[in-house]
């Protein structure tokens, strides 16, 4: 125990070290005074995915359609809350769009600080989106993206918690929670079959998300070209994160969408061939970036 304890003084001491003081603000929350826990959640995510897929070889997949139903209302329920809440809290401080910087909104700070808590916890709990993949057997779908998108955002959100947790950082936050209620709703439908019939607009979310990465990058600059105190370095690691999101998003889109067969060519076969196990077989492509390569036809 002893050994761990310093471990973990050393540890937060190098984060120090690297990255200054942090937000007094935030001291004693749930999962941020240590990078630990964070670090060992995401090593345990990797490593689920590993053994899972050894586990599941033999096995046969599960539906799990009622865990999943939950799953996708709970995090849809979870994203309005984040996405409502910000709003209100920018508006109450009286946030400036363009640039808004760490300490000047006062309690509204605070308000939106509590937010992107949740909004960093979040990304543990959608570590489940692989965990379901492994045990539905959808191993194509856990892409380099899938599990580099997943892993990163939660790591990059201790330290944005730790040293900015409000001002500039609200934006991206508050777009993502709009398409997280908007995707997760439409991954909740595809499981009813009643629904799947209304389920047309998949490919305009994948274009949503790819919107979204380009406003946030926009908005980012956008405080470094009139800077109003928000740090200089966190603006240009969130520009270039957001990048490779987009490099990455964009080789996905033109390999789903650009170069598969016109429906001419081919004739698509009904909704009803499309759903396995309770769920449209492009489940999760919009959310994460992923598209299984082999389509069943």
């Amino acid at each position: 125990m002893e050994t761990l304890k310093a471990f973990d003084r050393e540890v937060n001491a190098f984060v120090d070290y690297m990255f200054g003081p942090r937000d007094a603000r935030v001291r004693g929350w749930f999962l941020l005074d240590s990078y630990l826990p964070t670090f060992f959640l995401t090593g345990a995510y990797l490593l689920s995915i590993w053994l899972g897929n050894k586990f599941m070889k033999n096995r046969p997949p599960f539906s799990l359609r009622p865990h999943l139903i939950v799953y996708n209302l709970g995090i849809t329920l979870l994203s309005f809350y984040m996405l409502i809440e910000l709003i209100l809290a920018t508006w109450e401080g009286g946030y400036n769009l363009q640039c808004q910087n760490l300490h000047s909104a006062g309690e509204a700070d605070i308000r939106v600080a509590k937010v992107l808590w949740w909004y960093y916890f979040s990304k543990v709990i959608e570590f489940m989106d692989t965990i379901f993949f492994v045990l539905r057997k959808k191993s194509s779908q856990i892409t380099f993206l899938h599990v580099y998108h997943h892993a990163s955002m939660f790591n990059i959100w201790w330290c944005v918690l730790n040293w900015i947790p409000c001002g500039q950082s609200f934006f991206g936050p508050t777009l993502n929670s709009f398409i997280h209620v908007l995707m997760y709703s439409y991954y909740g439908l595809s499981v009813i079959p009643s629904m799947r019939k209304y389920l047309w607009w998949k490919k305009y979310l994948t274009q949503a998300q790819l919107i979204q990465f380009l406003l946030t990058i926009v908005h980012t600059l956008s405080a470094a070209v009139k800077p109003c105190g928000f740090p200089f370095g966190c603006l240009m690691f969130q520009s270039s994160y957001m990048a490779t999101l987009v490099i990455l998003f964009v080789n996905f889109y033109i390999k789903t969408y650009r170069k598969a067969p016109s429906r001419t060519a081919v004739k698509e076969p009904p909704v009803t061939t499309e759903i396995k196990n309770g769920f449209h077989k492009d489940y999760f492509a919009a959310a994460n970036g992923l598209q299984n390569n082999k389509k069943a036809q």
